[in-house]
């Protein structure tokens, strides 16, 4: 396995035991600290046969020793553990690190980093250890406000859609994993450790939907008289449609599929023009041509639409339902779930893990361990620091990658490491360029490519042509990596499946995503994420939760309840779960000498990313429901809205408390979870007669001081002044010569103390850097690069 040389000290708990667990999936030995009596987060709702859920899941692969704070010889087991660790992740101050150092020992996370120079430490924390922000709690639904994707979610006026509750845990414990073994693999190249003051909420403003990043609503984050405050008008981007049986997604984007689409509806003399190829005109007349697929599909069952688009080329998906679909015969066929007892006796159908590698699951292998179910030793033989790095210098400086990856998802796993020193070469086609390169007249440059090709170098090749082919087989033999996202046997067909990769370079990593993964009924699909979402069951969740402001919308408008298409998840997601597998092979190829392929599977990754929630639902009623709620409140002003998290029994009577009202707080009907839960509506009407008369803001500052998980819903300009994201310098502006304003944008996985900010060197035209990498990586000479480029086989920018 690619870690298993890697000793992990997990002192996490609640949601920062899912960054431990992605280690354990890849091999790691991870050694989970409990108190006596476990873990508290093994009593959080759900519950299956008394066993929690999210505890099961983000604590598979591990073992589990019990360490008592109040015991001397505890206490020294933990320091021989820490000192004999390679990486310590903890769940920041209120985490067991606190109990069994600062307490006793006055020993910290970034105090351990001192005391044992080898050793990488990680605090995981909403809002970080410093800053306006950093006693303040958060929950999924007020990371979603804050961080603007609540105000990205919903109809353009009334009440908005909370994305699913999970995604933004899981999403910032994916970054955590990539900023954890960033500092890892450094650490072996200098010998020196590092301390990760990793913030959920930095993460989840950087990953989950990024104002400032590839495909981000990028001009309302700009504030100006013309910049839009309002929420997205489109919310049917990608559009769905009722049929006999459920709803269907459409996303046509090519003029090939629009041709489909149009032979589908009986060639309409209407759109015949060919200026209807164009993606601008036929947006222009889609409510005309929606009445067309309305008629169509109505009468149609789902998978009769799904087979008969498909066979016509037409990118269509069925609106799934979450409980099914781990059940389904894809999950079956790719082996991305697996059956297990989650208690004794009670087995669950559960998502398998992120990561594919050389053809076998490198996912679930052993259920949670019990507490104290493993000897307070370590299995795994830890790597020998190679040393002789420069200690400050970035990471992956001398590593080189071969990038073939393209839009969102593939481009963005390149700049991950590029950003911090690797060599990236782009390698584009003149015929087929990037379709992130698709910009305003006028324009020379996209904000989204500058933002996700930073710190590339541009190459020109055509891929199809013999001497194309041996070119690329010339860069791939000084490779370290190859990165790509194409459809499953796009490479093979091309000639460069990994066996012939590894044939030219047998260290090489090639390190793969695609929307439906590389086996199973599902993976010869189109796959854009819209359909990922729909065929996964994430669009079945990205609805209003039943109350009459939404059934009064839906019979207004006969709109059907989803609320997704804003969203570009699971795609940044998917390419920072990529870096990690790349980054875990390349750490392995250390030792063994070998290369790996990895791939990763958009549609794995995002039933990963809401894991509890699915397996809940396919257990059905034997599950205790959590009834905790998070309730989105109006406030004063125009279309000004916060957010309020409500788990216990004590949130409830600190609000009502917070807000001086002792009626409220007396109301049989929102005496218990179960009771809330069930009076949800009433609730949030009578929560409203309180923040409705405050601004977002002061609602949020009330609600925290008071002990409540609470915030405002930002909006996109309001990321750029952020107080929190300020103090911790999450943005920085960049430059880019063929862009007349500065772009923030993000300088790194979360601050070390031993890696610099990320580089900030221009994205690069088409076949910016042909000649020179000719020259210097291959060693052509001038007049045998100028025949290649007359010939086609290269191209290079003016």
């Amino acid at each position: 396995m690619l870690l298993e040389s890697v000793r992990v000290l997990d002192l996490a708990g609640g949601d920062a035991d899912a960054v431990t667990r992605l280690l354990a999936d890849l091999g790691a030995d991870v050694l989970k600290v409990e108190p006596p009596g476990g873990s508290p987060a093994r009593t959080a709702a759900p519950l299956l046969g008394g066993v929690s859920i999210s505890f099961a899941l983000r604590n598979a692969n591990k073992r589990s020793v019990i360490l008592d704070p109040a015991d001397e010889r505890d206490r020294r087991r933990f320091q021989e553990l820490a000192r004999t660790a390679d990486i310590v992740v903890d769940g920041g101050p209120r985490g067991h690190t606190a109990d069994l150092g600062a307490s006793r020992f006055g020993t910290s996370c970034g105090e351990l980093a001192d005391r044992y120079g080898h050793l990488v430490t990680m605090s995981v924390t909403d809002f970080g250890t410093s800053g306006p922000r950093s006693h303040w709690q958060a929950t999924d639904a007020v990371l979603y406000a804050l961080s603007g994707a609540l105000s990205r979610s919903g109809p353009t006026s009334g009440t908005p859609v909370l994305p699913p509750d999970g995604i933004a845990s899981a999403t910032a414990a994916v970054q955590a994993g990539w900023a954890v073994l960033v500092a890892y693999y450094n650490r072996l190249r200098c010998g020196v450790g590092d301390y990760i003051d990793f913030a959920r909420f930095d993460a989840v403003v950087t990953v989950l939907d990024p104002i400032f990043g590839s495909q981000g609503q990028v001009a309302a984050a700009r504030r100006g008289a013309s910049r839009w405050r309002g929420r997205p008008r489109n919310q049917d981007a990608y559009p769905i449609y009722p049929c006999r049986d459920g709803y269907v997604r459409l996303c046509v984007m090519s003029p090939r599929q629009w041709r489909g689409l149009r032979a589908w509806l009986g060639e309409p003399a209407a759109y015949a023009d060919p200026r209807f190829d164009v993606i601008g005109e036929r947006f222009a007349a889609w409510p005309q041509i929606s009445v067309l697929v309305r008629e169509l599909f109505a009468e149609r069952d789902m998978a009769d639409l799904v087979t008969a688009g498909q066979a016509r080329g037409v990118p269509i998906a069925a609106v799934g339902e979450p409980a099914q679909v781990l059940a389904g015969e894809h999950f079956a066929a790719a082996r991305a779930a697996v059956s297990t007892d989650l208690a004794p006796g009670l087995p669950a159908l559960i998502p398998a893990g992120y990561f594919v590698v050389d053809g076998h699951r490198a996912g679930f292998r052993t259920p949670a361990p019990a507490p104290g179910e493993g000897r307070a030793g370590w299995r795994a033989r830890p790597d020998v620091p190679v040393g002789g790095g420069t200690v400050g210098a970035r990471p992956f400086e001398g590593v080189r990658i071969v990038d073939l990856g393209v839009i969102v998802a593939g481009g963005e796993a390149s700049r991950l490491f590029g950003d911090l020193g690797a060599e990236i070469i782009k390698v584009e086609s003149a015929a087929y360029p990037d379709g992130l390169r698709q910009t305003r007249a006028g324009s020379a440059m996209s904000e989204s490519f500058a933002w996700t090709h930073r710190n590339n170098l541009g190459f020109g090749l055509d891929l199809r042509s013999p001497a194309g082919k041996e070119i690329f087989g010339r860069l791939v033999g000084t490779a370290d990596a190859v990165l790509a996202n194409f459809k499953p046997g796009t490479l093979a067909a091309l000639g460069f499946c990994y066996e012939a990769l590894r044939g030219i370079n047998p260290q090489v990593v090639l390190a793969e995503s695609s929307a439906f993964g590389e086996s199973g009924p599902w993976s010869d699909r189109m796959g854009y994420g819209p359909l990922v979402r729909a065929t996964t069951g994430v669009t079945a969740l990205w609805t209003a939760p039943p109350g009459p402001e939404g059934s009064q919308r839906a019979a207004a408008t006969g709109r059907h309840p989803f609320y997704d298409a804003t969203t570009v998840f699971p795609d940044h997601v998917v390419a920072r779960v990529t870096a990690i597998g790349a980054l875990a092979a390349l750490i392995a190829g250390r030792r063994t000498g070998a290369g790996a392929h990895v791939h990763v599977s958009q549609a794995e990754a995002a039933v990963n990313q809401l894991d509890t929630g699915y397996v809940a639902r396919a257990a059905g009623p034997s599950i205790v429901p959590d009834t905790g709620l998070d309730l989105v409140c109006r406030c004063s002003g125009v279309d000004e809205w916060c957010v309020v998290s409500i788990r216990t029994d004590d949130d409830w009577r600190r609000v009502a408390a917070a807000f001086g009202d002792a009626a409220l707080a007396a109301d049989p009907r929102f005496g218990t979870g179960e009771q809330r839960s069930a009076h949800r509506a009433e609730l949030v009407d009578q929560l409203s007669r309180h923040t409705g008369e405050c601004t977002p803001a002061s609602v949020g500052e009330l609600l925290q001081a008071a002990g409540v998980a609470a915030g405002p819903m930002n909006r996109p300009p309001d990321i750029a002044e952020d107080p929190q994201l300020s103090h911790r310098a999450v943005f920085a502006d960049m430059t880019h010569p063929l862009i007349e304003h500065p772009l923030p944008a993000e300088t790194g996985p979360a601050p070390f103390r031993n890696i610099p900010q990320a580089a900030q060197r221009p994205a690069p035209l088409p076949g910016q850097d042909t000649r020179v990498l000719c020259h210097t990586l291959l060693g052509l000479d001038g007049d045998d690069i100028e025949r290649l480029i007359a010939d086609g086989v290269l191209f290079a920018a003016d």
